[in-house]
């Protein structure tokens, strides 16, 4: 049985939601075993035979506790199949397309150009002005960004049922 790990980093709770997703859709296939966990609470990587890691954009950058499990787990991962998803703008149409062509942080290319991911990912997110601080909204009706869940549930399937293929 494959065990897999998929790690992620969110600031609230929308990506840890995707994560939890993932999760599903792998332990749908036989065989495959999945562990999702808050990339902060991961100390090893023993006993997986695959990772999937994921955060929260804000800015172009990942959240600090994805960017971190990365950097210090960059043997390991170098080592077994991994799989990065980034989940961030809001709104209709192409997430690469919304965000100016940006896909992945540039600070990190060099780490995952190291560890060679299988595939990068970039989902639409979900922005809940509830959860948002004054700053946060400010920036927000700055930016323009759409106040709304964009995530795409079914694009999200059939990304991790192609890991679930490649497993």
């Amino acid at each position: 049985m494959a065990n897999i790990l998929v790690a992620y980093a969110s600031k609230y709770d929308a990506t840890a939601e995707i994560a939890h997703f993932i999760g599903d859709v792998l332990r749908e296939r036989e065989g495959i075993s999945a562990d999702v966990r808050a990339a902060e609470t991961v100390r090893d990587l023993a006993g997986y035979d695959a990772v999937v890691l994921g955060s929260a954009v804000y800015v172009g950058r990942w959240q600090a506790e994805a960017a971190n499990f990365l950097e210090e787990h960059e043997q390991a991962l170098a080592q077994r199949p991994v799989w990065l998803f980034s989940s961030g703008p809001t709104g209709e149409g192409d997430p690469v397309t919304l965000l100016k062509g940006w896909e992945f942080p540039e600070a990190l290319k060099p780490v995952a150009e190291r560890i060679q991911p299988r595939d990068t990912a970039l989902f639409h997110g979900h922005l809940d002005p509830a959860k948002l601080s004054l700053l946060e909204r400010i920036v927000v009706k700055g930016v323009r960004a759409p106040i709304a869940d964009s995530r795409d549930w079914d694009m999200i399937r059939a990304w991790a049922q192609r890991i679930a293929q490649a497993l």
